[in-house]
């Protein structure tokens, strides 16, 4: 198995591996050990970046996947300056104490002192400047809370508007925008104006890349998956099966080649993908070495004809 590479976030200090670990409704359905031999592969792989979020918030139910990943992290006795985490912040929660309060139960709950990187979450709210956003946030790297941000899924105008005003106020802006990037979703990643943020040496995170599972053969949904800009979610269902194909004619599993599509997007450092076996960690580690062996650009062309949201998400993002 090839080395994993790293590539940097943006133009900060930080150095992630191409492939993260995500949290969302993973610790939480896995059993202690497996979890703790989980990450202890990963990380003997390679992988340096984790993404963790704290879910649930009023009137929903109680969520521990956060608390659990932190409970395994200490149980594998990996140092934390051998990886690096990725918390989530959201726009909703943001008051007059700005996003320190957050992030510091974020830290209490999973057991941290720091964030490598922080981000937004997406921008549902009309009444809060993005001014206020980049200062609390260059306050919090003043504070040595945070070394780098970015946001999820928000449109490259607001991104290019970030960026603007936290070059005003000599202070770092966004680096990296976690978009949803797959097969079947590419219109918002490989369109004209993400590509012009890209080309300013802006940077993204590849997400959501088998579809709760979809893209993997898995059409019946068990448990929550993200919202489907688009509404495409029933034609990337109907073409799972021949998506499932397309993978064994090229000897690999359905899972890794979606993996591997997202390694061929030159702006993507890292892919965020949501293991809950180790075995799941081994076969989507193998995704670099499909890329080497097929190509990136007849990999690319293997994959066209599964684009759902062509011509139907605006590649302006929402």
């Amino acid at each position: 198995m090839p080395t994993l590479p790293r590539r940097r976030v943006g133009s900060s200090d930080v150095e992630v591996s191409a492939l993260s670990l995500g949290s969302w409704h993973i610790y939480d359905r896995i059993h202690f050990g497996d979890a703790v031999d989980m990450v202890r592969a990963a990380v003997s792989a390679g992988v340096t970046l984790f993404d963790v979020g704290v879910y649930g918030g009023p009137g929903m139910p109680p969520a521990h996947t956060d608390v659990l990943w932190g409970a395994v992290m200490r149980a594998s006795g990996i140092r934390r300056d051998e990886y690096l985490v990725s918390a989530k912040l959201w726009i909703e929660a943001f008051g007059d104490d700005g996003f320190r309060p957050q992030l510091e139960n974020a830290f209490f709950r999973s057991g941290l002192d720091r964030a490598d990187l922080v981000i937004l979450g997406d921008l549902r709210r009309d009444d809060v400047a993005l001014e206020d956003l980049v200062d609390d946030l260059a306050g919090l790297a003043r504070a040595g809370l945070i070394r780098a941000w970015g946001v999820n899924n928000w449109s490259a105008a607001n991104i290019r508007r970030l960026r603007e005003i936290a070059a005003a106020r000599g202070v770092d802006g966004p680096q990296i925008a976690q978009l949803k990037y797959s097969v079947a979703r590419r219109s918002i990643p490989d369109g004209e104006p993400f590509a012009r943020l890209f080309a300013d040496g802006f940077t993204m995170q590849a997400s959501d890349v088998l579809e709760g599972g979809i893209l993997a053969g898995r059409t019946e949904l068990t448990r929550e998956i993200g919202r489907d800009p688009g509404g495409v979610r029933e034609a990337i269902s109907r073409t799972a099966a021949d998506f499932v194909a397309t993978a064994a004619k090229l000897g690999t599993s359905a899972a890794r080649l979606a993996v591997a599509f997202t390694l061929t997007h030159p702006a993507n450092v890292t892919t965020l993908v949501g293991t809950s076996t180790t075995a799941q960690v081994e076969d989507n580690l193998a995704a670099v070495e499909l890329v080497e062996r097929i190509g990136a650009e007849e990999l690319r062309a293997l994959v066209e004809p599964f684009w759902a949201d062509r011509g139907i998400v605006d590649p302006e993002g929402p």
